[in-house]
């Protein structure tokens, strides 16, 4: 990734406002309560919202992004919160984690460059044991259409970096799928996820 990339999670971050929220994404609170409480990993986790929840029920989380603003207003969240957690900045390849680390990983829209998208997610099935769970939540290459309409919902304006469901079976073909589907969903996370989007919902379990 390129210090554009980068420069851009910054300058979004660094504002005292969160950028999305201090509230957890819906979809991943619905579906971790659904969970065994044990250790989880958060990709591209920015602020922290979804972590902090986590944490907040007990489990032992693990965080990365690109992001130094990003980590710094997650760990004043977590102390908000009296939670800790381990929060890496970096490319997931240059960081401190092991094989088959993790019963849970969630991934909420974090959307990778395109380039590396699939790439990334191979490098995450190896972080999961057997029988742990991917959540996922992203925008879907249907979403284009409706960012063109209302830029606040938010996502990449670009097809490449948005999601299909045949994507999600081609990049986790090792998993019993739960749930998979697209889905027309209304959003209200902050300043930069407000409206009606489309997404895709994904919740494996990896054999």
């Amino acid at each position: 990734m390129n210090n554009t990339w980068t420069q851009r999670w910054d300058d979004r971050y660094k504002s005292e406002e969160f950028a999305y929220g201090e509230d957890p994404n819906n979809y991943l609170k619905e579906q971790i309560e659904k969970l065994e409480i044990g250790s989880i990993l958060f990709p591209a986790e920015g602020e922290g919202r979804n972590a902090i929840f986590a944490a907040k029920l007990g489990w032992k989380v693990s965080a990365f992004d690109i992001s130094e603003e990003g980590r710094n207003k997650a760990l004043l969240l977590a102390e908000n919160n009296n939670v800790s957690i381990d929060y890496q900045v970096g490319e997931l390849e240059t960081l401190d984690f092991q094989e088959e680390q993790f019963d849970a990983i969630a991934l909420i829209y974090a959307h990778f460059p395109a380039s590396i998208k699939s790439e990334i997610h191979k490098q995450l099935n190896q972080l999961l044991q057997k029988d742990g769970i991917i959540i996922f939540e992203a925008f879907s290459k249907k979403h284009l259409e409706y960012v063109t309409k209302n830029e606040k919902v938010g996502g990449p304006k670009d097809i490449e970096s948005l999601f299909s469901i045949e994507e999600i079976k081609a990049d986790f073909p090792n998993y019993e799928i739960i749930e998979l589907e697209e889905k027309e969903i209304e959003l209200n996370e902050g300043l930069f996820h407000n409206g009606i989007g489309s997404v895709i919902r994904f919740i494996g379990r990896k054999k």
